[in-house]
């Protein structure tokens, strides 16, 4: 595709500017010229309009126009020397014969042309014009002003525009190699935060799974021991889960990725576990699967379980006791999972609403964009609150290094 002509108005003036001069300057000749028409004078005059007409794509075709111009000042140095009568020139010796829009094309030439072929159409005009085997000092000032000049204008045009084009081209390069270096900062600063909540909060938690264990073995009593060991578990999966969620922040390779993001498709998390969580606490949810979930990969099926397990935690936060409708449609190349609840039944704990870091949303988000899918949430009409999510059926796993 060609580039525009122009891009703006100023452009376009200052582009169509010469075709007016070279007209106004060919109708003031013939306006004035006091001799006999003749039938060079025909010749030229339709030249020189087609010429001028033609700058309108000069910078489409600097070459050929070029030539073309070179053709007909060639045209015109053998009429002199060899037509008679009308068809015979009526130039003086020392005027260059050559087309009044000629300037114009050796400065389309120097600043569109190639880099070779230009100056080579420029010099060979050059020889036309100054005609060194005849020539005077009046042709050849005529010749520096009206070939030589342009051509050194069209020079320094070209040369600036490559300058401000490789300036330009330096800075944008700069500013990627900025965002690449935020990029990488932000990486590293995940990395580092991800291993410190990783000692952190996995001393803790073992602390709590070691001492919820030697309870479940010294309880006083069969319901404190029950509890104790349900601690335990609960402490055991949180382990796990932390240390998955310390995986994908530090995007490791798939050696050390969980076993989940590896498996083969199939290896989908059951989501009854979730649901009979939330009903043991009061929260009656009502799950509904549609197609084949074997046919998703690991790290989709994973992704799917975070946002019913994040979607389920919220509604027991804030919106205890709500009836919850959980929705996962399991298509040929996508996976849709709807979980919308009703408003609260009971009473809202504060101490528990106030407990989260206010992004659990927003990093399921993000979760879900890094496996190419769609997550959205908000309020319902009629009370209660809606998060819809739709994910690819199968993201590829990593190649094991």
């Amino acid at each position: 595709m060609r580039e525009p002509l122009w891009q703006s108005r100023r452009e376009a003036f200052f582009y169509l500017l010469p075709i007016a001069v070279v007209v106004l300057l060919q109708v003031g000749g013939m306006f004035f010229d006091d001799t006999r028409a003749s039938a060079f004078g025909l010749l030229d005059g339709a030249i020189t309009f087609a010429m001028a007409g033609l700058l309108v794509v000069r910078k489409w075709y600097p070459e050929l126009l070029m030539a073309v111009t070179l053709a007909v000042c060639a045209g015109y140095l053998l009429m002199q020397q060899f037509a008679q009568g009308t068809w015979r020139p009526g130039f003086k010796d020392t005027d260059p014969w050559m087309m009044l829009s000629a300037p114009v094309y050796v400065y389309s030439a120097m600043v569109y042309a190639g880099v070779l072929l230009g100056p080579v159409l420029v010099l060979a005009l050059i020889g036309l014009v100054s005609r060194p085997w005849d020539t005077s000092t009046e042709l050849v000032l005529g010749t520096v002003l009206l070939v030589v000049l342009p051509a050194l204008i069209g020079l320094y045009v070209r040369a600036h525009r490559t300058l401000v084009q490789a300036l330009t081209d330096r800075a944008e390069r700069a500013e990627r190699e900025q965002h690449l270096l935020a990029e990488q900062a932000r990486a590293d600063e995940r990395v580092r935060l991800a291993e410190e909540m990783h000692d952190v909060v996995t001393h803790r938690v073992s602390l709590m799974v070691l001492h919820a264990g030697a309870l479940a073995v010294t309880g006083p009593d069969e319901h404190t021991r029950t509890a104790a060991e349900g601690l335990r578990v609960a402490g055991c999966e949180a382990l796990n889960e932390l240390r998955e969620l310390v995986g994908v922040l530090r995007n490791e390779s798939n050696d050390h990725q969980p076993r989940e993001e590896r498996d083969e498709p199939g290896a989908v998390p059951d989501l009854s576990t979730l649901v009979a969580e939330s009903e043991s606490v009061g929260v009656p949810v009502d799950l509904r699967l549609d197609g084949n979930p074997a046919l998703t990969s690991a790290a989709v099926g994973r992704t799917a379980y975070r946002v019913v397990q994040e979607s389920l935690t919220n509604i027991r936060k804030h919106a205890p006791g709500a009836p919850t409708r959980v929705r996962v449609r399991y298509g040929g190349d996508r996976v849709r999972l709807t979980i919308r609840n009703a408003t609260a039944t009971r009473s809202v704990d504060s101490g528990l609403s106030e407990s989260g870091s206010g992004a659990g949303l927003a990093g399921l988000r993000q979760r879900v964009e890094l496996v190419g899918g769609t997550l959205t949430a908000g309020p319902v009409p009629g009370g209660g609150f809606e998060v819809d999510a739709v994910l690819p059926a199968y993201v590829p796993a990593p190649e094991s290094g």
